[in-house]
């Protein structure tokens, strides 16, 4: 049996992210009989527990004076050698086959210092932004590339680049056809809001504002799904109960597959859900609620596969949104097009490749 130690983070500041899309991959390797541990900091908003009661080992470093910021680098909670330390310190006794890194605060300097407490390292990033020292790199980004990487990994770093690669649970491709089948007879009965496990700046409150104004069939129905440490949680509830609509607030869901199934239309953020909803066929109106979604939002409205929000936080984030939804209503051949654009971006077989690029560099 093998050992991954995935070094990873979620906080208020960083998101979920990071850590979910670990977990997916931690849940896949487990099944092929490899042994995964976590390293994340006390972060105020970490997932720590839930990474727990998934079954995962969690060795926690202290949260620190720099657990939050603007800049990427302010988000580890400590400079980079003290982290490096920290995290071999924790490593002590353990015989440990790959470094798995998912943090836009770590880079080659972090990388290089780990590289004796490790046989192998992989780093997952969409940023491009910095260099990399590691033996395999993940980038599940649509319309992403090699060659942006050119410079910034060794030259024997395997590439795993491009959507077909985004790292989905397995119910995602097991409701794939029940998904696509059903939206054939398009309908704008049931929508789903979800603006990723923090919402730091409530989004999905002045979503459900705007959509009071909205031409929405009075038949409709809205789920909102928000995560534990989501700040705005209670102001949400209190919006959802004076809706002219029946509004559902469910906070950590454990059938995300299902409800996106089941829906017709998702208002959502351009995180790591977008390649969830795209497996599923599930039309979106996407926003962007931080600087590295903005690219993902993009590359999916060029392809057809999602609806971009351009005035996110603007005077006329209402305005906007209430003509895309009057849009939709007045054509629902808008949904069946979304829905063709959308599936065609990823499969949901992504981490089973990755599994075996791991599996086979242990050979």
């Amino acid at each position: 049996m093998g050992i991954l130690v995935f070094r990873a983070d979620a906080s208020l500041d960083i998101g979920t992210g990071h850590i979910m899309r670990c977990l997916t991959l931690a849940k896949a390797l487990s099944g092929n009989e490899q042994r995964c541990i976590f390293i994340c900091r006390e972060h105020p908003g970490n997932l720590i527990e839930i990474i727990n009661d998934a079954g995962f080992e969690v060795f926690t470093l202290p949260a620190g004076p720099n657990a939050a910021g603007n800049s990427h680098k302010d988000w580890l909670g400590a400079d980079w050698q003290t982290d490096a330390e920290q995290t071999r310190d924790a490593l002590q006794g353990l015989v440990v086959d790959w470094i798995v890194v998912d943090h836009y605060a770590i880079d080659a300097n972090w990388e290089r210092a780990m590289r004796p407490s490790c046989k192998r390292l992989m780093v997952i990033d969409d940023l491009a932004d910095r260099p990399h020292d590691c033996d395999l790199l993940l980038d599940q980004n649509l319309g992403h590339t090699v060659e942006e990487y050119a410079g910034l990994v060794p030259k024997a770093c395997r590439l795993l680049v491009g959507s077909k690669y985004a790292m989905l649970r397995p119910e995602f491709a097991q409701l794939r056809e029940f998904s696509l089948k059903r939206r054939a007879n398009p309908s704008l009965d049931h929508i789903l809001i979800t603006m990723g496990g923090v919402d730091q700046n409530n989004a999905t409150g002045q979503v459900l504002e705007a959509l009071k104004s909205s031409t929405l069939p009075e038949n409709c129905r809205i789920t909102v799904v928000m995560g534990p440490h989501a700040p705005w949680l209670n102001e949400v509830a209190k919006i959802a109960a004076a809706m002219p609509w029946e509004v559902d607030v469910k906070v950590s869901v454990n059938n995300m597959a299902k409800l996106m199934a089941d829906s017709d239309l998702a208002i959502g953020a351009a995180g790591s859900t977008a390649w969830e909803r795209c497996c599923l066929g599930l039309p979106c109106v996407t926003l962007v609620l931080a600087d590295n979604q903005s690219e993902i939002a993009s590359a999916l409205s060029d392809v057809g596969a999602t609806i971009k929000l351009e005035d996110t936080v603007g005077a006329h984030f209402g305005i906007e949104l209430n003509r895309i939804i009057s849009d939709i209503s007045n054509n629902l051949n808008i949904l069946e097009n979304g829905s063709r654009l959308a599936a065609s971006v990823t499969n949901g077989s992504g981490s089973g490749l990755v599994v075996v690029n791991i599996l086979d560099a242990n050979k």
